[in-house]
């Protein structure tokens, strides 16, 4: 992910390829920005930022770390790194830099993660069945493609669209950061040892009464949503549109361990009426009797849920996560509430100031959500913490048209099966984030920094 306006330093980190990780830098992303037409210097130097943030996040781990792949949704580690540079290397050094060779014609297929346009790739399932390349040869991949890159960006006049493409792939870079300490926390939390990926103290925070909430009203009425002006948006973010919503109510904070300690109580888990056709499916079939990562222990502790700290107790007052859309739905109906509409969520984020901390880039990143704080803004945690599941299905905006080619495939086949998620989380970076930002996940996917706030 990428970084705020300072430049990173790195820990000076060994990583395998023998290299130390150099400071470096990210970027935003849009044809149509002004930001995107800054000199060329700063989109490089942008460049080297993000590039430098996804080794640093690696800092920590051990070869063995890189490889595994805990399931089929997890990629390895090793993976992350090198699809990104795939994505640079296929979308701007092959069809811009006359002579460029791929170190390895093979790696096409290797790291294409579902581009058809592009061609033929390795199934998914079997990422972490490979031993080659070995961990120093992809971090020798990267070397080799930040240098042409380096060179492309510093030595050529990129037209708008050129310059488009690379912010493109620096954004993809900034959602793969985020995918590689999410996989790596699944990947960790199956290991019966409880690694540790990085030493953290929590905060206690302030215990709340389960459900009780503030309420902030919104009045009903028409409202424009979806991004405009200026500053990197994906193609989902738009067009902006007008659209109408009934008066409602938003909680002013998330829903807390707490509050699903109490949903667990009352049974939450093994009442059909609060579920879904799917949901009670799926509770049946997987087992589900808690949010991921969670476990009761025959201990004075008794709920204790893994982090990338370690295994911990479960604290009433953080923000639940690691939650599917079929929870968060059949939570918020035992509740007496529901989810909100990603318009109602937009119209109540937009008015609210932007917070700088507790995200992945702000300060050595410590990826888990924090409890709420008094001082936060009165729809508090709605950017960062956790990713909130909204009960809109992701579909296309009105007037939307997946671009032409290979980078038409990014978002638009998509838009089925899937729901919405807004605000970002813990483990996002601070510049990746917009009000206005879509992401989109299967109702029974919960290995996300994924939570809920209610509605009414």
């Amino acid at each position: 992910m990428t970084l705020d306006g300072n430049e990173r330093r790195s820990c000076g980190a060994q990583h395998p390829s023998g290299c130390r990780i150099l400071p470096l830098m990210t970027l935003s992303a849009a044809a149509t920005s002004s930001k995107a037409a800054s000199t060329h210097p700063s989109l490089a130097a942008r460049y080297r930022r993000v590039r430098a943030f996804s080794e640093e996040l690696c800092s920590t781990l051990e070869t063995e770390d890189y490889v595994a792949q805990s399931m089929p949704d997890v990629s390895p580690t090793r993976w992350h790194l090198a699809h990104v540079t795939w994505f640079f290397e296929t979308f701007v050094l092959k069809p811009c830099v006359a002579g460029y060779h791929s170190p390895n014609d093979a790696f096409e297929v290797l790291f294409n993660s579902y581009y058809n346009s592009v061609g033929e790739q390795f199934p998914r399932h079997r990422r972490g069945h490979l031993t080659r390349p070995t961990v120093r040869e992809v971090f020798d991949y990267r070397r080799g493609v930040d240098s042409a890159m380096q060179s492309y960006l510093e030595g050529n006049a990129l037209t708008a669209e050129q310059r488009h493409v690379v912010e493109i792939g620096l954004h993809h870079e900034q959602q793969h950061q985020e995918l590689l300490l999410t996989d790596l926390k699944h990947v960790l939390s199956i290991n019966p040892l409880d690694p540790i990926y990085r030493p953290h103290e929590f905060e206690a925070g302030e215990e709340t009464t389960p459900l009780d909430f503030e309420w902030l009203t919104y009045d009903g009425g028409l409202a424009d949503i979806g991004h405009a002006g200026d500053g990197f948006s994906y193609d989902n973010e738009g067009p902006r549109h007008t659209t109408y919503c009934e008066a409602y109510e938003l909680a002013d904070r998330l829903v807390t361990c707490g509050d699903w300690l109490a949903f667990i109580d009352d049974g939450g888990y093994s009442r059909p009426e609060l579920w879904t056709s799917l949901g009670w499916s799926t509770v049946q079939s997987a087992g589900w009797r808690a949010p991921l990562y969670w476990r009761r222990d025959e201990t004075p502790v008794g709920w204790s849920y893994f982090t990338l700290a370690g295994r911990q107790p479960v604290r009433v007052a953080e923000p639940v996560t690691h939650i599917s859309w079929l929870e968060a739905d059949a939570f918020a109906r035992w509740a007496g509430a529901r989810l909100p509409t990603e318009t109602e969520w937009e119209r109540a984020a937009v008015a609210e100031p932007e917070p700088t901390t507790g995200f992945a880039d702000t300060g050595f990143p410590h990826p888990e959500p924090v409890p709420a704080r008094q001082a936060d803004p009165t729809l508090r945690q709605c950017i960062g913490t956790v990713w909130e599941w909204t009960a809109s299905p992701y579909t296309p905006y009105p007037g939307y048209k997946a671009a032409e080619g290979a980078l038409g495939e990014y978002n638009g086949k998509f838009m089925t099966q899937q729901y919405v998620l807004r605000g970002g989380s813990c483990a996002t970076s601070r510049d990746h984030l917009r009000v206005t930002y879509r992401n989109f996940f299967p109702p029974e996917a919960r290995w996300q920094f994924s939570g809920l706030r209610l509605a009414r």
